[in-house]
């Protein structure tokens, strides 16, 4: 396989932030410089091990000879699972284009894997307080982190009942100057307050860390749902407005028909008193 005759920048690791949780920050994008210092026309393009989880643009292109390009990555707004988050890597793909050849796809696809030159980077994720994801093991939830080690800590401060009871005990002795037993030295005092030990202090924060996992990936699906709720509550508010239109335009029907059926009636019966009216002066 052919040395990469491209230059790029950054040369090892790609950084993007997530916060204690592991969830990728909205709106941070990250970019990969590519520059053909060569006076050869160079096909490359950008690939990942997790395609789901980022944004390449643009992930494939021509770069003429001492020319560059800005690659903007963006991830998605998804969680880095702890497991995965050594096995995200990027990988640039090049290879030198042919003289006469204009179809790239057509160069892709005659180019054998011996002809390709490509280089890997490795993705580094950091939290706000500038600690690396990748070195903090599998414990992203660093409030509840914290939470756990004071306890530990203050656990570990606390003298035993017993300890305490035994102090007690021999201050009277000291006060009154009979030293019987002699001084308590270093290693009484170390063997009589004896510290509790935390040895399920690592398990209970793997725990509480999946417990903050499971409680987004709940509040995703809380706020899903209240906004399907919202939207077939407006749906059933606009058809209830539609029902009661058309009962009111049906009500009015009815009597607006009766009105005009009684207008020829009366028509003729003032038509009819007209008449009887000019006959009978008439006959008078």
């Amino acid at each position: 396989m052919p040395n990469q005759v491209l230059t790029i920048e950054p040369q090892n690791e790609l950084k993007f932030k997530v916060d204690f949780s592991g969830l990728f920050e909205q709106g941070y994008t990250t970019y990969m410089r590519l520059i053909n210092p060569t006076t050869d026309t160079v096909l490359f393009k950008i690939k990942t091990t997790a395609p789901k989880k980022y944004c390449v643009r643009p992930n494939s292109g021509v770069l003429e000879p001492n020319s560059k390009v800005d690659i903007a990555i963006t991830p998605q707004p998804v969680f880095v699972d702890p497991n995965d988050k050594h096995k995200h890597k990027f990988m640039v793909q090049s290879v030198i284009a042919p003289e006469g050849k204009t179809n790239i796809d057509q160069v892709w696809k005659e180019t054998s894997p011996d002809q390709l030159m490509d280089y890997k980077l490795k993705c580094v994720f950091e939290t706000p307080r500038g600690t690396n994801l990748n070195d903090a093991g599998d414990v992203p939830a660093q409030n509840e982190v914290s939470k756990k080690r004071v306890a530990v800590a203050d656990d570990a401060k606390a003298p035993s009942k017993d300890a305490v009871e035994g102090l007690v005990q021999n201050e009277p002795k000291i006060k009154d100057g009979a030293r019987t037993s002699g001084p308590l030295s270093e290693s009484a005092v170390s063997t009589t307050l004896s510290f509790p030990k935390s040895e399920n202090a690592e398990s209970d924060l793997q725990k509480a860390t999946s417990e903050v996992i499971l409680l987004r990936e709940e509040e995703s699906k809380l706020r899903h749902e209240n906004l399907q709720l919202k939207e077939e509550l407006l749906r059933l508010r606009q058809a209830g407005g539609d029902g009661r239109g058309a009962a009111r335009r049906h009500s009015y029907g009815p009597e607006k028909q009766a009105q005009a059926a009684m207008m020829p009636w009366l028509a003729t019966a003032v038509a009819m008193a007209l008449l009887g009216i000019i006959i009978g002066k008439f006959l008078m």
